[in-house]
Order: structure tokens, then C-alpha cells, then sequence
């Protein structure tokens, strides 16, 4: 048995998981940051309370997995943006108070993990997974192996649009800035605002602005909404594409809640463009662009079967 721990910008979430990969049960609690100390006693509270409600004893569990937004080695966090933890020897102190070994990954690096071997990578060696949210995260599978062992891959930073919107990481026209959920958002504000007269200001003054408004607009025939998309698919393909152009994975699959959007206005045209476009296409290896499968069990899932990949 394994358990997977998902550690997220408000919660915490462990799940074990069985051989099959399986999960047999999922504990969560809200994130109370205090210090390292006390991060790392939650998450080992945490854990002990997963593998109890599975009927299941410390010895029993082969690894602990942790996924975390943010830079780890294996078995220190070196840097998180969003909860204040530089340099923290989190295995050391996890394992005061529940001594089962723990790998440390990526939250983007668990996610495909867990595609890899139970979602849309099933069957394949190369797998590619970018999701799609406040950034962009980009895990990779390669010859079955986690690239890069426990190190990410941050491929929201490829730059595809020489001086243009300023990032956070400090450069200028990263991908993350044209095609993560919050660019997106962005994109339709300023198309709202533009065109007062459209169904997406529309809909937009009833629910508000959210990653799934510009594509309801465009479902219904909005012409505003559908350049938006448009716009936004192309930016997408350009990073797909760049990922495509240097890895030739068998699949990239497309994670996050914008990947929830209708085919025919993101994954379709998405291939269509993969397909014309990509340098691959001459090889006679075709990339297939496929939707993550497993949603928000994927961190859980490919922290704790990050042995397997690594």
C-alpha cells in the first residue's frame, strides 16, 4: 500500500492507494501554515489518519509521497511561492512522527505520475501533462521514468512572445501569460470590456468571469467569445507544440479546469494545429493531444506511486 499526499494553497489532501492504484480512502484537511515544523506534523498526522481509516498499520504502508507547488529535492523542500518554505528538511522531520519513507515531487510532476499509470498515459512510455490553471504546470514522463528524477520541468516559462507580458518568475512572454486559466480571464475582461453589446458581457454581468464563461458564450454562438477562444487556442498550440517539437511524447494530455471546455473549442482545434504545425509530423510519430483523465485525484494518485516513476 502507498499513500499520496496532495498539498495544495488552502488544503491537504492524502489518499491511499492500493497496488492497482486504487484509491481506498481520502482524508483532507484545510491548510493552517504555522512553520516547517508544523507543516510537516500535519502532514504526518495526516497520513496516520488515511492509513487508519483503510484499516491499515504504518508497516504495511511501502511510502509516504508528497506532491508540492514548488521546487523539492529528494528530501528537501529548496522553495515554495505560496506557503513560506525555503530549504526545509520536511523528510527528517515527517519521519518524527510517522517513521514510513517519503518521496518528495512537483505537484505537475505527480500529476503525471498519476497519468501516467492510471489515466490518459495508460499503454504508453512518453507522456507529457500540462495543466492548465493559475500557471501552467508541465510533468513528464519519459521511458517511463519521471524526467529529471524528483526535479519539475517548467515548461509554463517558455517564452513565446519576445517582450511581451511581464511574468511573475521576473521575464517577459512566457507561455503561462497567454494560455493558463488566468490569462484566459484576463483575455475576456478585456473582450467584455471592448464589447459591451456581446453575450459574453452578458453572461458575464449574471455569474461573473470565470475560466468556463468565454467558452459558454462561445457555445452559443457568441462571435466575441469565439475570437477569444480562437486567440487563446492558438497561444495554447504554441507551447504544445514546443513541448511536441523537442520530446515527441506519444501523448500530451491536457489537465486542469479549463480542459473541462468543449471540445470542438479547445481540443479539436488544438490537434488540428499540433498536427499541421509540429516539426514531429515529418518523423511519422504523430502526437496524440488527449484530455487528463483523473481531475483532482491526479496529485494524490501520482504522489504516492512516485517510486514507480523515479
Amino acid at each position: 500500500m502507498y499513500i499520496g499526499i496532495d498539498v495544495g494553497g488552502t488544503n491537504l489532501k492524502a489518499g491511499l492507494v492500493d497496488e492497482s492504484g486504487h484509491l481506498v480512502a481520502v482524508e483532507r484537511t484545510p491548510l493552517d501554515f504555522q512553520s516547517p515544523e508544523q507543516f510537516a506534523a500535519a502532514t504526518a498526522h495526516l497520513a496516520a489518519a488515511v492509513a487508519r481509516k483503510g484499516s491499515v498499520g504504518p508497516e504495511e504502508i511501502a511510502c509516504v509521497g508528497m506532491g508540492l507547488p514548488g521546487a523539492v529535492s529528494h528530501d528537501t523542500i529548496l522553495f515554495i511561492t505560496n506557503i513560506p518554505m525555503q530549504n526545509v528538511p520536511i523528510v527528517k522531520l515527517f519521519r518524527q512522527h510517522f517513521d514510513v519513507p517519503l518521496l518528495l515531487g512537483n505537484d505537475a510532476d505527480c500529476a503525471a505520475v498519476g497519468e501516467f499509470f492510471c489515466g490518459a498515459g495508460r499503454g504508453c512510455q512518453d507522456l507529457a501533462v500540462v495543466t492548465l490553471g493559475t500557471g501552467i504546470g508541465c510533468g513528464l514522463v519519459l521511458g517511463g521514468r519521471l524526467r529529471g528524477g524528483v526535479a519539475s520541468s517548467e515548461g509554463g516559462h517558455i517564452t513565446i512572445c519576445q517582450d511581451g507580458e511581464l511574468c511573475n518568475c521576473g521575464r517577459r512572454g512566457c507561455w503561462e501569460q497567454y494560455a493558463s486559466a488566468t490569462a484566459l480571464i484576463r483575455e475576456t475582461k478585456a473582450a467584455i470590456a471592448a464589447h459591451p453589446k456581446s453575450l459574453l458581457h452578458e453572461l458575464a454581468a449574471q455569474n461573473g468571469v470565470e475560466g468556463k464563461t468565454v467558452f459558454q458564450a462561445a457555445e452559443a454562438g457568441d462571435e466575441t467569445a469565439l475570437m477569444v477562444c480562437q486567440t487563446y487556442v492558438r497561444f495554447l498550440a504554441d507551447g504544445v507544440i514546443s513541448l511536441v517539437n523537442m520530446l515527441r511524447p506519444e501523448v500530451v494530455a491536457i489537465g486542469g479546469g479549463v480542459a473541462g471546455a468543449p471540445d470542438a473549442l479547445l481540443l479539436e482545434p488544438l490537434r488540428e494545429l499540433v498536427n499541421r504545425e509540429s516539426y514531429a509530423r515529418h518523423g511519422g510519430r504523430s502526437t496524440q493531444v488527449l484530455r487528463a483523465e483523473l481531475g483532482n485525484d491526479a496529485g494524490i494518485l501520482g504522489a504516492a506511486l512516485l517510486q514507480r516513476a523515479i
